[in-house]
């Protein structure tokens, strides 16, 4: 039975909607809790799996104006319980304090993705230090996501450059004593895996006893939550991929190990996801590939209507076999055992 189905997805060509129906799966929208915020392409670093193709020479950033649209839909939208802060390295958008420290007034949760080096390397293009942020963020009760593709040394400069591994650390030592990775005090630390390749993620909760007793065994540093999260193929990854003759074993691999349980969990059906110059799409990587949500129009921030955004088709594609491959991959990890 395996088999017969296993051919059918091979036989589709990677046709995501196609394996919904043959699963007899429909994925509308539940709700939208958080608002997924892109404020910048730039960051310090140019990272191998990259999805948004992110590096110190993109100059891409959130006007002043389009955050402001940003916070007066999550003002005047109180479903919207959560705002996400990414980018790049989100603290090198100009007007990031201000997002933040706005976004906390309305009362919603603010997480950033944040990068652990832009801490340490600071803003190479105005020299500005970033050495304030772990007490930012603590003064704001910001839950911190940052990735730290392993616990050695070897294989996190092999993801993401020579010297990451040891700036992550000594940032993370900063957010450690300000708090964060405490469950006493409320400061959530998240980290973030990104297997070294072309596989899918190990078990998360395995994963993540080994992140605490390597850590803490060998840096004495603390954190909350590990998140596994699956490879795209998109942008730069995708690119790696074809160089190697890897794709479309990947993409197979992704396709055969298709779960209709995480298919059900996807983040795009309680998430809305922001570019840099406003305009709405599913998720994230949807926004990397363009796929803009089209209800009568493409849409923005300037037209924001929750009610037809929440009633929309979710967009899909192939890349989408990502987050429903094994246990599932999301912005906040696994979505099932």
């Amino acid at each position: 039975m395996r088999e017969n189905f296993t051919q059918k997805i091979a036989e589709r060509k990677h046709n995501f909607e196609d394996i919904l129906r043959e699963s007899k799966l429909e994925l509308p929208p539940l709700s939208i809790e958080t608002l997924q915020v892109n404020i910048t392409l730039k960051c310090n670093q140019a990272c191998l799996h990259c999805h948004v193709d992110s590096s110190p020479i993109r100059t891409e950033q959130m006007s002043k104006e389009t955050v402001d649209k940003c916070l007066g839909i999550l003002k005047d939208h109180p479903q919207i319980k959560n705002i996400d802060i990414t980018g790049g390295a989100p603290e090198l958008n100009p007007h990031f304090d201000y997002l933040v420290s706005e976004a906390k007034k309305l009362g919603k949760h603010v997480l950033v993705r944040h990068n652990l080096t832009v801490t340490i390397d600071g803003d190479q293009t105005s020299k500005a230090s970033k050495m304030y942020l772990p007490k930012f963020y603590a003064e704001h009760g910001v839950e911190v996501i940052s990735s730290l593709p392993y616990y050695q040394e070897y294989f996190t400069d092999k993801q993401r450059g020579k010297g990451v591994f040891q700036k992550s650390i000594q940032s993370m030592k900063m957010l450690n004593e300000v708090g964060y990775g405490d469950e006493k005090s409320g400061l959530i630390l998240d980290l973030v895996y990104n297997p070294v390749g072309a596989f899918l993620p190990a078990s998360q909760e395995t994963l993540e006893k080994d992140y605490k007793e390597e850590l803490w065994k060998n840096f004495g540093l603390k954190f909350n939550n590990l998140y596994t999260i699956t490879n795209m193929p998109i942008h730069r990854f995708k690119e790696q991929l074809e160089r190697h003759g890897t794709y479309d074993e990947y993409m197979e691999k992704l396709i055969n190990a298709f779960n209709p349980s995480a298919a059900m969990g996807v983040m795009c059906r309680s998430l809305l996801s922001v570019s840099y110059d406003g305009k709405i799409f599913d998720c994230d990587f949807n926004q990397m590939l363009g796929m803009q949500v089209f209800i009568e129009k493409p849409r923005t921030v300037l037209d924001f209507d929750y009610e037809k955004l929440v009633k929309r088709n979710i967009i899909f594609d192939s890349h989408c076999f990502g987050c429903t491959a094994g246990a599932g991959s999301s912005c906040g990890g696994a979505i099932s055992e």
